[in-house]
């Protein structure tokens, strides 16, 4: 075995270089990091990262929910609930107004008389067919007769829509037409065109009779007599109306307030009843201040005695 030699001649000593190795060693272990030695944080995870972003957060946040100015701001929703309460009761003042009522009462006539006069209409048109065919008598289609057969509904209705217009205006100005002979020119027509249409259908004249059949032929007459029976009645009504208001009251046009008078008094005790209720309150079996139900059921008495002995024995106690 051959064994080298340093230039001075010595030997190498394996324990020194061991030594010498373990110092090296641990001196690269403790020596700063690059990132330490230049200044810079070291790497962090994204949970640190997260709630160090938290905490941040919620620092700046505090100052500001103790602050109360946003509790004394009124929502998006408060504002608009606000606005439409106003408009409400705006609107309810409004309609309290003379003006207004009266212009609302207008509107009302007006939309109730095109509403009746549109179903006169179309109930004089449906009994046209009627009386056209009780006016023809068997006439030829398209013959002289037969043709002007359909004219005789129509002049009867143009007639009886010149009274009942009539009748409507001048109740608009509170002057309404109650003259017989208007009452009679309407019931002339309208029974003529009631007969004419169930003439034709009645039991011994149709050569087949159904109710039906009869009842589907009065139906535009019926209308119109209801209709004309029934529009002078809310003229009438809505002519009467008064939107002034009183000097010393609510308005007139306004229903006011009403109540139910005072319930009358009640009896007054009986003094058995009183006595044998304050004997059984000594005994024990009634209570010191028995209802009035109990002392129905123990005294066996009425409600209204019972009542009675419950608000004297209140007023002694």
């Amino acid at each position: 075995m051959t064994t080298t030699t340093t230039p001075g001649g010595q030997e190498p000593d394996p324990a020194g270089e061991f030594a010498d190795q373990v110092a090296g060693w641990l001196a690269d272990t403790t020596s700063p990091a690059p990132a330490e030695v230049a200044g810079e944080e070291p790497a962090v995870s994204k949970r640190v990262a997260a709630m160090r972003a938290e905490v941040a957060e919620a620092r700046q946040l505090a100052p500001l929910l103790a602050e109360p100015a946003p509790l004394v701001l009124d929502t998006a929703r408060v504002r608009r609930r606000r606005k439409q309460g106003r408009q409400a009761a705006a609107l309810h003042t409004l309609g309290q107004d003379p003006a207004v009522r009266a212009w609302q009462a207008a509107r009302w006539r007006l939309a109730l008389t095109v509403t009746g006069g549109v179903a006169l209409v179309l109930s004089l048109a449906w009994s046209t067919a009627g009386v056209q065919r009780f006016a023809a008598e068997g006439a030829p289609a398209w013959s002289p007769g037969w043709v002007f057969a359909w004219l005789v509904e129509p002049f009867m209705s143009l007639a009886l829509l010149t009274v009942v217009a009539a009748r409507a205006f001048m109740a608009t100005r509170g002057r309404p037409l109650d003259d017989r002979r208007l009452v009679r020119v309407e019931r002339l027509f309208l029974g003529l065109t009631l007969g004419m249409n169930a003439w034709p259908h009645l039991p011994g004249v149709a050569d087949t009779f159904t109710v039906s059949g009869l009842v589907l032929h009065i139906l535009g007459p019926v209308v119109a007599v209801a209709v004309v029976t029934a529009l002078p009645i809310v003229w009438n009504a809505f002519a009467q109306l008064d939107h002034t208001t009183t000097p010393d009251g609510p308005e007139a046009g306004v229903t006011p307030l009403t109540y139910r008078e005072n319930p009358p008094s009640l009896p007054a005790a009986p003094p058995a009843l009183l006595a044998r209720a304050r004997d059984l309150i000594t005994t024990g079996t009634l209570p010191a201040a028995p209802s009035a139900r109990a002392l129905q059921k123990t005294l066996r008495c009425g409600m209204d005695d019972a009542r009675a002995v419950r608000d004297v024995l209140k007023e002694q106690a």
